[in-house]
C-alpha cells in the first residue's frame, strides 16, 4: 500500500523551468492545438470530476457553460481555493507543491470556453501560497503562456463560507462571503445590479433579455491541475487508476487519532481503512477507530464502514461522501457529545444569517449540545437538539444548514447510547473537541485555527456575541469591503 504519485510527484516544483522539464506545457500546448470541442471531448473521456466536493464532472460543466456563452463577452474563470474544510489541507499542498501546474491547468480551462480572465480564489492568510503562486504566474506571463489572458488573484477572508462557490464570487464582486441562490453558474463577475450590496438584493438566474451576461466557470484548484496531464497523455493515461465512475487520484488529508497528520495523493478506489494507514500510518496503538467525519459535510461513517472506497458513488452508497477527502479520525476514547457540539458550533458561528433557521436553529443545537456535553443539560436539550434538526435546513440558499443536518444527525443515530448518557448525568463531563479550519502541516501534525473557538457567531471575537448576524449588518460594513475587480 503506497501513495501514488502525479499532482504530487517528486520533489516540489520551485521554477518553471523545472516545470518544464518534467514535461510542463505540453497539455497546454495540446489544449490550445486540439481547440475547446475535441478538449472538451477529452476531458469527459478521462471522466474526471469536480474535487472540491461535489463530483460534478467537470467536461459536463465546461459544456453547459459553452452553450450558455455571452454574444459579446467571454467567459470568466474562477479557481476555487479557498478551502476551509475542517481536516482538508490538500489545495494549499498542490500549492505548495507545483503551483505551476495548477496555472497550466487554468489556462487549459480557458481555453475549453474561450475565456481571457482567469482568477484564483485564496483566503489573504494563505502567505505562503499566495506567495508561491504569484511567482509561478509571473514566470508563466513572462514566457508567453498568458499571452491575451490576464490572471488576477483574489485574497478573501477567512470566512468558512468564503469556500463556497457563489460567496467566492460575492467576494470577487465586491461584497462580503454570503452564498446567493443561483443557478449552475452565475452570470459574470461584475453582476452587481443597482444598489445591491448583499447576495438578497441581487437579481437571479439568466440576464433580461438573454445571456448578455456570460456565465462564470469555477473549478477547484484540484480539479484544473489535473488538466494538463490529461491533455498531454489522453483520457486512458487518466483512466490508469481508479474506477470506472470515479478515475484517477485524489489527495487525501488524515488527522486526528492516528499515528501521524499527513496529506497524501492516492488512487480512487483506495478504500478509507487504506487511506487511513497509508496517509496517517493507522490509528493510534492500542486504540479503535469508532467514526471518520469528512470535515462537516457529509454524515459520519462509523468503525464497521473502515473498507468502503474512496469512490463518489461508495462513499454516497456507504451513507457518508467523499468531500474534500480531509478526514478527522476518532478512537474508542472518543465522547460523540463533544464531537457533535464541535461540529455544531463551527457551523452555527460559520453561518451568514441570511437564512434565519440556519442560524437560530443551528444555535440553539449548539448550545443544547454544550450544556449535554457538561452534564448541565435542560430536562427537553435532546428534544431540542431533535426538532431543531429538522427545520435548520429551511429555506436554505447554501449546503450549511444541510450539512449541520446530516453531521449531527448522523452522529446522534450511531451514538445514540452517548447522548443519552449525558442526558441523565451517567457519564463524565466530557472535554470540548475543538472543530476548526486547519492553518497549517507542521512535520506530523495539522495546526488548526484555534481562534475558531473564540469566534462569536456574529463573526466577531468580541467576550460577548452581539446577538446578530453578520448579515444583518452589511449595510455598516459594505462601503469599507466592497471593492470593483480589475483587470
Amino acid at each position: 500500500m503506497t501513495a501514488h504519485e502525479r499532482l504530487l510527484a517528486g520533489l516540489p516544483v520551485t521554477t518553471l523551468e523545472e516545470w518544464r522539464a518534467r514535461g510542463g506545457g505540453t497539455g497546454l500546448a495540446a489544449a490550445r492545438e486540439m481547440g475547446p470541442d475535441a478538449l472538451v471531448a477529452q476531458v469527459a473521456a478521462a471522466g474526471l470530476r469536480g474535487r472540491g466536493g461535489a463530483g460534478f464532472p467537470t467536461a459536463r460543466k465546461w459544456q453547459t457553460v459553452l452553450d450558455h456563452r455571452a454574444p459579446e463577452l467571454p467567459t470568466p474563470v474562477v479557481v476555487n481555493a479557498a478551502e476551509g474544510e475542517p481536516g482538508t489541507f490538500k489545495d494549499r499542498t498542490l500549492l505548495r507543491h507545483n503551483p505551476y501546474q495548477a496555472v497550466e491547468g487554468a489556462l487549459i480551462a480557458a481555453t475549453a470556453v474561450g475565456s481571457d480572465w482567469v482568477i484564483f480564489g485564496l483566503k489573504a492568510s494563505f502567505r505562503p501560497e499566495l506567495e508561491r503562486l504569484r511567482r509561478a504566474i509571473a514566470e508563466v506571463r513572462a514566457a508567453g503562456w498568458a499571452d491575451g489572458v490576464t490572471i488576477d488573484i483574489e485574497e478573501g477572508p477567512d470566512a468558512y463560507l468564503y469556500g463556497e462557490e457563489t460567496a467566492l464570487l460575492e467576494v470577487i464582486d465586491g461584497r462580503e462571503p454570503f452564498p446567493r441562490v443561483a443557478p449552475p453558474w452565475r452570470h459574470g463577475i461584475d453582476e452587481i445590479g443597482d444598489g445591491a450590496s448583499t447576495a438578497n438584493e441581487l437579481r437571479l438566474g439568466p440576464a433580461e433579455g438573454g445571456n448578455e451576461l456570460p456565465p462564470t466557470l469555477v473549478n477547484n484548484l484540484e480539479t484544473i491541475s489535473n488538466l494538463p496531464g490529461i491533455a498531454a497523455n489522453g483520457p486512458e493515461w487518466f483512466r490508469e487508476v481508479g474506477t470506472e465512475q470515479s478515475p484517477g487520484t485524489i489527495v487525501v488529508t488524515v488527522s486526528g487519532a492516528v499515528q501521524r497528520d499527513g496529506v497524501a495523493e492516492l488512487a480512487m478506489g483506495t478504500t478509507l481503512r487504506d487511506a487511513i494507514k497509508i496517509v496517517g500510518g493507522g490509528v493510534r496503538i492500542g486504540r479503535t477507530i469508532t467514526g471518520v467525519l469528512s470535515g462537516v459535510s457529509n454524515a459520519v461513517l462509523t468503525g464497521d464502514a473502515l473498507d468502503t472506497p474512496l469512490t463518489y458513488e461508495d462513499m454516497a452508497a456507504a451513507g457518508g461522501g467523499l468531500g474534500s477527502a480531509g478526514y478527522l479520525v476518532f478512537d474508542d476514547l472518543t465522547d460523540w457529545v463533544a464531537v457533535a457540539h464541535g461540529v455544531s458550533r463551527f457551523l452555527a458561528v460559520e453561518s451568514c444569517g441570511q437564512c434565519q433557521p440556519c442560524k437560530d436553529d443551528g444555535k440553539a443545537i449548539a448550545a443544547s449540545l454544550d450544556r449535554l456535553r457538561r452534564n448541565v443539560a435542560e430536562r427537553n436539550d435532546l428534544d431540542v437538539v431533535r426538532r431543531r434538526l429538522e427545520t435548520v435546513n429551511r429555506g436554505a440558499r447554501c449546503f450549511l444548514a444541510n450539512q449541520h443536518q446530516a453531521v449531527v444527525a448522523s452522529i446522534l443515530a450511531a451514538f445514540g447510547s452517548h447522548f443519552e448518557g449525558h442526558a441523565r448525568d451517567a457519564v463524565a463531563v466530557a472535554d470540548p473537541v475543538p472543530i476548526a479550519e486547519i492553518l497549517d502541516l507542521q512535520g506530523e501534525r495539522v495546526l488548526i485555527d484555534t481562534r475558531q473557538l473564540r469566534k462569536q457567531p456574529d463573526w466577531s471575537y468580541d467576550d460577548v456575541d452581539s446577538g446578530t448576524s453578520p448579515a444583518d449588518r452589511i449595510d455598516e460594513r459594505a462601503a469599507e469591503a466592497g471593492h470593483t475587480p480589475t483587470r
